[in-house]
């Protein structure tokens, strides 16, 4: 599976912004979707991640509320709506996806086999 996320810029604090990741491949909707991010000078985190069956989303503390993981098997593309964005969500956001993923370890970077190349996004205050 190759991915490829875009979506990413610079928006001004409190604004909104929708995050792509395009997969290759027949078999996108037997795979988790998450999404990550790194800040500068910080450890990669995880953001969100949806399961292959059933839809279940899971999302960082930091971001419940605001942000929106989602997926269209039929485009296999996965989305992150992000809402009411805050300066400190700056950083490079990668998507991710693997097809074995535990519950307990769905916001393990190390647990995801495929990765895509990151896209920034920038939030001004």
């Amino acid at each position: 599976v190759q991915l490829q996320a875009s979506g990413g810029g610079l928006v001004q604090a409190g604004g909104s912004l929708r995050l792509s990741c395009v997969a290759s491949g027949r078999t996108f909707r037997s795979y988790t979707i998450a999404w990550f991010r790194q800040a500068p000078g910080k450890e990669r985190e995880f953001v969100a991640a949806i399961r292959s069956s059933g839809g279940r989303t899971f999302y960082a503390d930091s971001v419940k509320g605001r942000f929106t993981i989602s997926r269209d098997n039929a485009k296999n593309t996965g989305y992150l709506q992000m809402n009411s964005l805050k300066p400190e969500d700056t950083a490079i956001y990668y998507c991710a996806a693997d097809a074995s993923i535990i519950l307990s370890s769905i916001g393990n970077e190390a647990s995801y086999d495929y990765w895509g190349q990151g896209t920034q996004v920038t939030v001004s205050s």
